[in-house]
């Protein structure tokens, strides 16, 4: 279990990448696991409705109610509202300007307090802090401020950490067995019960403040949960819905986790590789500055620019080395490492695996980031370079098989803004400071449904000094 993503790494490579047990492995597990392209394509996309999450998924994962992570009733109006809230223009600008604010008010500020302190810290709970107050801004329109020089704890955040622990015992243990550990209440069960009522105040709390802020027209800035209460209001036939704000909490539940611990965990696995492979690091810090000193808020070339720069997103968009970082980064290391589906009907894969109605498949992303026929012999290398084609444009054909996001009816809404807050805080920070992590680190995947390093990543921070060439 200690190093379960690389176990089924190791597994999918000895068996093949579709295999099928029908009898249970160590009493865990009886169903089917594949990395296969095109079993992952026909399975989330070409026949996604023989292909649900199913009531076991729903009842593992109970915590996250009737969003739209879950086969409910309510998810197509989930999802609908999430989508139209992301995909407005007034949501980009909110996540755009706050991903930017946040940035520019407490991630460079920390880590320049780091750098004149020469202060060890751990990157990957510093990305957390700096997600969370992200997140928590552009859903409630408020500043958590969980992201300071005095690294004060969240209640909130650490119940959300601790479910997710709970979570990922629940999915890799028999269902009698964490069930019975929930009756009794012991174990990762406990921690679970603790964390759920925590966050369930939580965010009763702060739904119910943001409403009242709606009602007397206070409301500090525009938030998701803001547009999401008024997408409510308009719709005529969901009367209970308005007035029952678990729609609300179960939303504000899937965000949190969507953006929160994925989007910091990626960044975190994104600059250990970048960092154990300077030459990616230069090509990217070249890149920002050529589009650094073009900007018109840098002074004249004899006076040196003026530094701090955080940049704005509309300014990454050519950022190509960057960009394709990100994706290699994410290929080898999914934030979300396995998907999970219960077949309805009797199927035949397009590999001509035969799937039996009722059977328990769960697909290996971390697995299907890894195989040599797929990515090529040099597979566990971090080469961003396979994402840029001869034109040094985004190769599309490499994005084709990259499934980090998902893919079909429920792929991740919420896919630019994750690249919005990364392309904000590594832009910010490769352009600013230097970051080198300490040596003799143990650097392992925790076992955990986000694919969270285990130790965390302890690094020192210096500051940059750019030139103009």
């Amino acid at each position: 279990m200690d190093r379960i993503h690389d176990w089924t790494v190791d597994v999918v490579n000895l068996w093949g990448c579709t295999i099928v047990e029908r009898r249970a492995i160590f009493g865990c597990f009886s169903g089917l696991v594949t990395c296969d392209p095109g079993n992952i394509n026909y399975i989330l996309k070409t026949n996604f409705s023989n292909f649900p999450k199913g009531d076991d998924f729903k009842e593992t994962l109970d915590i996250f109610g009737d969003s739209l992570i879950m086969d409910s009733p309510s998810w197509n109006d989930h999802r609908s509202l999430t989508r139209r809230a992301l995909m407005s223009n007034l949501s980009r600008n909110v996540i755009a300007g706050t991903s930017k604010k946040v940035v520019q008010d407490s991630l460079i500020p920390f880590l320049d307090h780091v750098a004149k302190n020469s202060l060890v810290i751990d990157l990957q709970d510093m990305f957390l802090r700096y997600t969370f107050d992200t997140s928590f801004s552009v859903l409630f329109g408020r500043s958590a401020n969980y992201l300071s020089t005095d690294l004060l704890p969240n209640e909130l955040a650490q119940a959300l950490d601790d479910a997710m622990e709970a979570l990922f015992y629940r999915n890799v243990m028999p269902n009698a067995c964490w069930k019975l550990c929930r009756r009794l209440m012991i174990g990762s069960e406990r921690k679970m019960n603790k964390a759920w009522k925590t966050i369930d105040r939580y965010l009763e709390m702060h739904i119910k403040a943001k409403r009242e802020d709606m009602i007397k027209g206070i409301a500090e800035t525009s938030s998701l949960c803001e547009g999401d209460m008024r997408n409510l209001i308009q719709k005529e036939n969901d009367e209970v819905l308005i007035h029952d704000d678990k729609f609300v909490r179960d939303g504000a539940m899937s965000f949190f986790i969507g953006a929160n611990d994925t989007t910091g965990t990626a960044l975190t696995w994104f600059f250990w590789l970048v960092a154990k492979n300077r030459n990616v690091e230069a090509k990217i810090l070249e890149e920002l500055k050529l589009i650094a000193f073009s900007k018109k808020n840098f002074q004249e070339k004899e006076k040196g620019p003026k530094t701090p720069l955080v940049f704005d997103i509309d300014d990454l968009k050519d950022a190509i080395h960057l960009h394709a970082s990100i994706c290699e980064s994410l290929r080898l290391y999914p934030p979300i490492p396995h998907n999970r589906r219960t077949s309805l009907e009797k199927d035949v894969l397009p590999d001509g695996t035969i799937i039996d109605p009722g059977m328990m498949i769960v697909i290996s992303m971390y697995a299907a980031g890894r195989m040599k026929h797929v990515w090529g012999e040099d597979c566990l290398e971090f080469k961003p370079e396979r994402w840029i084609n001869e034109n040094g444009k985004l190769n599309h054909e490499t994005m084709s098989k990259f499934f980090g996001f998902s893919i079909g009816p429920r792929s991740c809404l919420g896919q630019e803004m994750a690249f919005v807050m990364m392309k904000l805080a590594a832009s910010a920070m490769i352009l600013n400071f230097h970051v080198e992590v300490l040596v003799d680190q143990i650097i392992k995947p925790k076992p955990s449904i986000v694919l969270k390093m285990k130790n965390g990543l302890m690094v020192r921070v210096e500051e940059r000094v750019l030139h103009v060439e």
